[in-house]
């Protein structure tokens, strides 16, 4: 079989380059959206008879449950009664399902291991727009966090967004990567199914 794909290995490139070049040509045609990362750090103020070690892994654990909560329709409401110019339509203009939905695709919530940070990724269709969400969202949880959390808990906002130089999505190296991937998959799998009629 190895000496099949050998033996048609160009074949195989052309393939691979014909699928790579699909995808990138499909994504131009993909809604380009914008990222903006802001980040939180939350601090457990107990420390009566606890070592640091267990002070944060409480606070990743915490990070882990506030990241949960900022995907409900409470937290979500809190963000869209900010102050910030983002673009609210994207949500109140759907129904309640799909704006869930979509706040959901529009924020990425992930906690540092070993540690209470939190970073907050938003996506929108222009730079200043995932900026402003970025920095709403931040703001909300550090300012009215520990509503969730308990009074053990500081939350503190340490870094705002900065404005992002290209578009986060569509990912177009990764696109055309796995085009070129399945473009050579295709093609040996093409060639082991007719080997068997000796066409190669």
């Amino acid at each position: 079989m190895s000496n099949v794909y050998l033996k048609n290995f160009k074949l195989i490139v052309l393939w691979a380059i014909i699928f790579g070049l699909l995808a990138g040509l499909g994504s131009i045609f993909l809604p380009r959206q914008y990222s903006a990362q802001s980040q939180v750090l939350v601090i457990s103020k107990d420390r009566s008879g606890v070592d640091p070690y267990t002070q944060a892994k409480s606070a990743e654990q915490i990070g882990g449950n506030l990241a949960q909560v900022m995907k409900t329709d409470d937290f979500y409401q809190r963000v869209l009664k900010t102050s910030y110019s983002f673009d609210k339509t994207r949500w109140t203009a759907l129904s309640a399902r799909k704006a869930r939905q979509q706040w959901n695709k529009d924020l990425e919530i992930s906690t540092v291991y070993g540690t209470g940070l939190m970073n907050i990724v938003a996506y929108s269709k222009t730079k200043k727009d995932a900026v402003d969400l970025a920095t709403a969202v931040g703001q909300t949880v550090a300012n009215e966090g520990w509503e969730y959390a308990g009074g053990n808990v500081l939350i503190k906002y340490v870094s705002g967004p900065l404005e992002p130089l290209f578009p986060s999505r569509p990912n177009y190296v990764l696109n055309i990567c796995l085009g070129i991937f399945i473009g050579a998959v295709l093609c040996a799998l093409w060639l082991a199914k007719y080997r068997r009629h000796n066409l190669f």
